[in-house]
């Protein structure tokens, strides 16, 4: 039986990435654009702290490749940034897991800030996209959502049995 729900882990973890990468990408109305929360990165946050012996920054990598295949950006791009993400919530893992639901959504918005902020570089290095500070309103978004989403796969890994 621990065999199967270790297979069960990874298939939830899989699902997960792979439903983020799709919100990632799915259209929506241009006054919602800029807003849109990063939800690869949130949940990518989420595993690394909840199961940092198997999700780490290899798998943030691999993750980060996809999206820049998905959403077309320059190839290493989000695969850089999350991976940075995914090495400084390595590092504070065992803080996070102590905080309340605030204190890790103000954690998330420094966090997501930071991978937006990554992102924005390399955009500019290429040339596609204006100096602005919009860049750090899907932070602000996913921060504010961070408690309902970190809730919501914390009761998801609990009832597979996600170890």
């Amino acid at each position: 039986m621990r065999l199967l729900n270790q297979s069960n882990g990874r298939w939830v973890i899989a699902l997960t990435l792979l439903v983020a990468l799709w919100l990632a990408i799915v259209p929506l109305p241009v006054w919602a654009q800029w807003g849109r929360p990063e939800f690869v990165a949130m949940v990518l946050v989420y595993w690394v702290i909840a199961l940092p012996e198997r999700v780490g920054i290899g798998m943030a990598w691999v993750v980060g490749l996809l999206q820049d295949i998905m959403e077309g950006s320059p190839l290493g791009q989000h695969a850089f940034a999350l991976a940075v993400l995914a090495y400084l919530s390595l590092i504070l893992y065992q803080r996070l897991r102590m905080y309340t639901p605030v204190q890790q959504a103000a954690v998330i918005f420094v966090l997501i800030g930071l991978n937006q902020l990554l992102c924005h570089w390399v955009e500019t290095l290429t040339g596609t996209v204006s100096p602005n500070l919009l860049f750090l309103l899907p932070a602000l978004v996913s921060a504010l959502l961070w408690p309902l989403l970190s809730l919501f796969l914390r009761v998801l890994r609990r009832a597979y049995y996600v170890t």
